[in-house]
């Protein structure tokens, strides 16, 4: 399954969603759930969701099992959780062909995590071209439905009726289903990716096949919400349907609708969140600057900037080279009847190669240059180095919400 990255930083804009060596101790990333470890250098997490829907199928393989092979008595909740455990199996496979086609192309993949339903691989780069697109959406199932055939081929190799061959066969039969669904055509599921793709090859135009697909995605989870429990209570025709199965088919299609809903809508605002990130040029967000010596005193460097029309500090050495930064938040905390007295190098925070930003950078490029070396303020200069200004991290972000609060969808 795929589906965009709404966290509140800046923007990361892709994810994909559907072992190796524990860390010690299980560190956690905000939101991120339990490191289990990593591969091909990608962290692995576990959500706390898997571990409620690790019980609930271990409950309800153990019932199924009750029924076929009453013999086992409760080693068959055991034999239950081992299924669990190699559904999810399955499943990090299916994310890690999303992981290893991005990684081909050259897409870095910040996680792979597992959780409530499926898994979720966050890739942080669009794909370039809809053909890539189209294939990194498409190995998912793909894997799924090989994984599938697998299994079903060995259950020819086990005595039927047996513990083996009924794992077997549930296995193949969730990864078919894991393929089914995330086939369907409309995002943030992987079939979604794969009509966005053709769309934008039709049109030309991501942004159109994202609509296309975002809108599907929508409509998709509006027919799960309504047509799951009236599915099953067709397919269960005669047999009777209590009142605690008819709550618990309508809670599941509630969440899997809202899991769909939303995604499709995350995926829509990011997109044309990414549509406007070309208005975030450094330019244009700069604030002029006026460069004065490390021991100007503060009063004096405000008034020059303030005849100046500027709105930012440059501490310069005696050669006019830019050796700090003034910080906005430094010059606020001093009182005014102090501010003849401090030099502006006691405010001021040492300019590093990474805090030197192009007057041309703008979109993405801008955002990654910024995550890249994390700071308040950063020099803006030309591209033959003179001063341009100076460009705040608090004038990005406000510009970055106010483009996330233009009309979408």
């Amino acid at each position: 399954m795929n589906k965009d990255d709404e966290s509140g930083e800046t923007p990361r804009p892709r994810s994909d969603t559907a072992g190796s060596t524990p860390d010690s101790g299980k560190p956690q990333e905000p939101g991120g759930g339990i490191l289990m470890g990593r591969i091909f250098g990608v962290p692995v997490y576990v959500a706390p969701s898997w571990f409620l829907v690790a019980a609930l199928i271990t409950w309800v393989f153990g019932a199924q099992l009750d029924r076929v092979l009453p013999e086992l008595g409760n080693v068959r909740y055991l034999v239950s959780l081992f299924f669990a455990v190699a559904f999810y199996a399955s499943v990090l496979v299916h994310e890690l062909a999303h992981t290893v086609a991005a990684l081909r192309f050259k897409l870095p993949v910040r996680r792979i995590q597992l959780q409530f339903f499926g898994g979720v691989s966050e890739i942080e780069k669009e794909s370039e071209t809809p053909g890539r697109e189209f294939v990194l959406a498409f190995v998912g199932p793909l894997l799924s439905l090989v994984l599938a055939g697998g299994f079903y081929a060995a259950m020819h190799a086990v005595e039927p009726g047996t513990v083996p061959g009924f794992l077997l066969g549930g296995l193949m039969a969730s990864n078919l289903l894991v393929a089914a669904f995330n086939l369907l055509p409309g995002l943030p599921l992987d079939g979604g990716r794969m009509l966005r793709a053709v769309v934008w090859k039709v049109t030309g135009k991501p942004m159109t096949g994202t609509v296309a697909a975002a809108w599907v995605g929508r409509a998709l989870a509006v027919a799960v919400l309504v047509g799951l429990p009236l599915l099953t209570h067709t397919g269960a025709a005669g047999e009777g349907i209590s009142g605690m199965e008819t709550v618990t088919d309508a809670l599941l299609a509630a969440i899997l609708a809202a899991i769909i809903w939303t995604g499709a809508g995350n995926s829509l605002r990011m997109a044309r969140l990414r549509e406007h990130l070309p208005d975030l040029r450094a330019r244009a967000l700069t604030r002029r600057a006026v460069p004065v010596e490390s021991d100007t005193p503060l009063s004096e460097a405000l008034r020059r900037a303030n005849d100046a029309g500027a709105r930012a500090l440059v501490v310069v050495d005696g050669h006019g080279e830019p050796t700090a930064l003034v910080r906005e938040t430094a010059i606020v905390g001093v009182p005014q009847h102090r501010r003849p007295w401090v030099a502006v190098s006691g405010l001021a925070q040492e300019l590093t190669e990474g805090m030197k930003v192009p007057a041309e950078l703008a979109g993405e490029a801008l955002l990654d240059r910024l995550r890249a070396t994390p700071a308040t303020e950063y020099l803006v200069v030309e591209e033959t180095g003179e001063i341009y200004g100076v460009l705040s991290t608090a004038d990005v972000e406000r510009a970055f919400v106010q483009a996330m609060a233009r009309p979408g969808s």
